[in-house]
């Protein structure tokens, strides 16, 4: 489906894993990536960030209010990228994680995961290249990033730049990289994962106030808190009375 001019594939968590499996199975490399609220808001302004998104191969619903206003299920980005680990690990496929800007955190989170998931081979990390504002970054680092990615051998790449950047940067690059069957954009998964950020209580993610906790957790996020709880569903309502 488009939601808001943005697509969005509206699969529960089995339908999603399955289509990651014949990914897997298939010779092609695929984009994923996990439009919420905040994504939406941005790509309203954002030509080249919704071409993007929209040409992405699998979009999972990440975030309550786009849950509730679309009505597809939710699945948020870290529970996924922990899913994909299992079934790279049953099928043997090396992973590689990119990204957090901190060398402590991507190495925790590799640490973790492997110790969560037993048979999971994550065959590199890196903290992940500079990505200034106007979204662009260092060549020569990039590719020496890029090369450190093809050594690797892996097959599945997590991307934690944060929106807009990590969707950019996997499609840019993705094809420099063919041993890569997915490419994922995590945003803040790597904090949760690593234990540096602590995750809301299972009862507020269900209710869908898991951005209060943030909010008091994280003061800093008050504007992308805004932007989905706010200027999000003025879009919705906008673009509905539009139609």
């Amino acid at each position: 489906m488009v939601f808001c001019n943005v697509k969005l594939d509206g699969l529960d968590l089995k339908q999603a894993k399955d289509r990651v499996g014949d990914f897997l199975s298939s010779t092609k490399q695929y984009k994923i990536f996990t439009p919420n609220p905040e994504f939406i808001v941005q790509a309203q302004k954002d030509d080249d960030f919704k071409n993007i998104l929209n040409a992405g191969d699998l979009n999972i619903c990440d975030g309550f209010g786009l849950s509730l206003f679309s009505g597809c299920p939710r699945i948020t980005g870290v529970d996924f990228m922990i899913e994909i680990c299992k079934i790279s690990a049953e099928k043997n496929i090396n992973v590689y994680l990119l990204g957090s800007g901190n060398d402590e955190v991507v190495k925790k989170t590799a640490e973790n995961l492997q110790i969560q998931i037993p048979g999971l081979e994550i065959t590199g990390y890196n903290k992940g290249i500079q990505i200034n504002s106007i979204l662009s970054y260092d060549k020569e680092e990039n590719e020496r990033t890029i090369q450190s990615i093809n050594e690797s051998k892996a097959g599945i790449l997590f991307v934690a730049f944060g929106m807009n950047k990590q969707e950019r940067w996997i499609s840019e690059n993705l094809s420099k990289m063919p041993n890569i069957k997915i490419a994922m954009g995590v945003g803040g998964s790597f904090d949760y994962l690593s234990g540096t950020v602590r995750r809301a209580p299972c009862f507020l993610r269900k209710i869908g106030l898991e951005w209060l906790y943030r909010l008091i957790k994280q003061p800093s996020r008050i504007q992308r808190i805004w932007n989905a709880i706010t200027i999000f569903p003025y879009i919705v309502i906008k673009n509905k009375f539009i139609k």
